[in-house]
């Protein structure tokens, strides 16, 4: 059996993490670039200044794409390569780059899906207050509006913001992210809050300008728990667990996710968080929840949790669990109880947007790069994919993160997700054999999964 007729069969990268070509053809400065000059906030001192070098070398990973036979490819657009400080002048040639890129993934039969943001804010506008300015969303609405202009005659396919939980934790109260700050939590709230209106607008923005029909998500992190047994009691924790806000934590899912598709916070989150919040005003939830056509999410682990007659525990792990590179665990679980939950509560078409893992490879003797964990662990997780369509979740498409080897944020180049093998010194691209074991899922549609 196969994956329903139509799926999508992806993988993803970042602009930042891929493009390099940093300060070129009239780029503007993000903050990232900033970050990356700050002493010990990335490891090893690695930068994205050159990173994969996609900026010039895109043809040929638009040549290897197509070689696995990606059906799609999610990009992210580089926001200060297209307007430089932000907000006003344009630059040309930085859309110039992302014209001939959609144009070369529409010559291999790759739809592109656009990611607008990835985390690579222009500094400019960090320097103006970034996502604590009430302009911001303004700010984000007329660079949509930009790039919708130029691109929409031929890509459909639309996300306006990766991760919100991490580049505004991680980002702007934890600090290991770029800009790197750690603002007290009244701020830190306000950035919440503007970053959400901007989805919003951006989405009203892509609607208006959109010179085709299109699709529009949003790709948050999926923070999924799922039951210890197939027991009423496991699974309604499971749910309690998934959509609960928590005192200690706004590492949830539904501060960032009920605004936006049930057009309100939620009111768990006002128990813990109200001391905090800013004002909100009488329409920002009417434009925070712009209808989308579907529900995108990274998924990349589970926690087990089971009922403990009054709510939720977690399960403790066993001795030596096993887990990928940078010790997240294999919990295929996930990719089932995620989507399944997710879609019963926002009721929208899912699309994983990032699954993958770090593995520790390396060129072999053989001049091959030989990755049987990441094959068994993409099988273990689209195997539980497959199920949840069956049981009548509404599953539209799944991108692996990612296409190739990058530069993964704080961690620099220490950490390898891509289906393609990079040697950072040559830039010379490597298949993994994962990426032609891929290849057979999708030309399959998955039936190869049992």
């Amino acid at each position: 059996m196969s994956f329903p007729k139509g799926f999508v069969w992806g993988a993803a990268a970042a602009s930042y993490q891929i493009e390099g070509a940093a300060r070129d053809d009239g780029k503007g400065l993000s903050v990232w670039d900033m970050f990356c000059k700050r002493p010990g906030a990335v490891k090893n001192g690695d930068t994205g200044d050159i990173a994969c070098d996609h900026y010039y070398r895109y043809k040929e990973d638009v040549g290897i794409m197509k070689e696995i036979g990606l059906k799609a490819y999610r990009m992210s657009l580089s926001w200060p390569r297209i307007i430089p400080d932000g907000y006003g002048r344009v630059n040309e040639k930085g859309l110039d780059f992302y014209d001939r890129l959609v144009d070369e993934l529409l010559g291999c039969g790759i739809t592109p899906y656009i990611t607008l943001f990835h985390w690579d804010y222009p500094y400019e506008l960090y320097k103006r207050g970034g996502w604590l300015n009430p302009d911001s969303p303004k700010w984000f609405q007329e660079y949509t509006r930009v790039v919708v202009d130029r691109l929409s005659d031929r890509v459909t396919n639309w996300m306006t913001l990766n991760e919100p939980q991490c580049f505004i934790i991680l980002g702007h109260y934890d600090g290991v992210h770029a800009p790197g700050l750690k603002l007290d939590k009244k701020d830190l709230f306000q950035a919440i809050h503007n970053s959400l209106l901007a989805h919003g607008r951006s989405v009203e923005a892509i609607r208006k300008y959109s010179k085709r029909p299109c699709q529009i998500g949003y790709a948050p992190c999926g923070i999924v728990f799922f039951p210890d047994t197939n027991s009423d009691d496991d699974i309604h924790a499971a749910k309690t667990a998934m959509f609960s806000c928590r005192e200690h934590t706004l590492w949830t899912n539904t501060w960032w996710m009920d605004p936006v598709y049930l057009g309100r916070y939620p009111e768990d989150g006002y128990k813990y968080y109200e001391q905090w919040l800013p004002e909100i005003k009488q329409d920002d939830f009417a434009v925070i929840s712009q209808p989308l056509d579907f529900f995108g999410c990274n998924i990349y682990y589970g926690t087990r949790v089971r009922s403990n007659g009054t709510g939720y525990e977690e399960v403790k792990r066993e001795t030596g669990y096993a887990q990928t590179s940078t010790k997240w665990a294999v919990t295929p679980e996930a990719l089932y109880w995620g989507p399944k939950l997710f879609y019963e509560r926002y009721k929208k078409p899912v699309i994983i947007t990032e699954n993958g893992m770090a593995n520790t490879d390396w060129v072999s003797i053989d001049g091959k790069v030989h990755d049987p964990q990441r094959i068994d662990y993409l099988y273990r997780y689209i195997r539980e994919l497959k199920k949840a369509p069956i049981d009548g979740t509404g599953i539209k498409g799944y991108f692996t993160w990612s296409i190739m080897d990058n530069f993964e944020w704080a961690l620099g180049y220490s950490e390898r997700f891509g289906l393609v093998y990079v040697d950072y010194v040559t830039q010379e691209r490597i298949l993994k054999d994962s990426a032609y074991w891929y290849k057979d899922v999708i030309k399959s549609n998955g039936e190869i999964i049992k």
